[in-house]
């Protein structure tokens, strides 16, 4: 039986620590969906065709790495793609108890469904999007916390 990871989050922007836990998680997983989602509480910087496009550039040489997008929720998503596992990415305590509070209700919601955390490297631990986006939105350089694959100057006519 073919194991299918999604793995869901807005990637706005795609960062070194996304690629990181991706690469190292395609060990374990046969298939990884990488799901766009479009999240309600959050605005936006990059559209999400130009996320999708950026994550597809990065992956572009692995067929085993899937990018998609969905709205709802990832449960359902799941349900959908016959996918039979959630990945997700902790970087610290706090990320550790959000996520397990979320995964105990996916759980609850589709009990054959199963979340798996991998820990970020520890060079990577600091990054997040949140932080890369203020970066971009303020006009200074984040090469350094995305794939060198992506030249975010490339996109920077597609921001909202």
């Amino acid at each position: 039986m073919k194991k299918t990871a999604v793995f869901p989050g807005s990637f706005d922007p795609f960062t070194l620590g996304h690629e990181s836990i991706v690469r190292r998680s395609l060990s374990i997983f046969d298939e990884i969906i990488i799901a766009v989602g479009s999240n309600t509480l959050k605005k936006s910087y990059y559209p999400l065709e130009t996320r999708k496009k950026i994550i597809l550039k990065v992956f572009k040489d692995e067929p085993r790495v899937k990018v998609d997008q969905y709205e709802g929720l990832t449960v359902d998503y799941c349900k959908r793609t016959g996918a039979g596992y959630i990945l997700r990415g902790l970087r610290t305590a706090a990320d550790f108890e959000f996520e397990r509070a979320i995964a105990q209700v996916n759980k609850a919601m589709a009990p054959g469904l199963e979340s798996v955390f991998m820990l970020t490297l520890p060079e990577h631990s600091h990054i997040n999007s949140t932080i890369v986006r203020d970066i971009i939105c303020n006009g200074g350089d984040a090469s350094q916390f995305v794939p060198a694959s992506i030249n975010l100057k490339d996109y920077k006519g597609e921001n909202v």
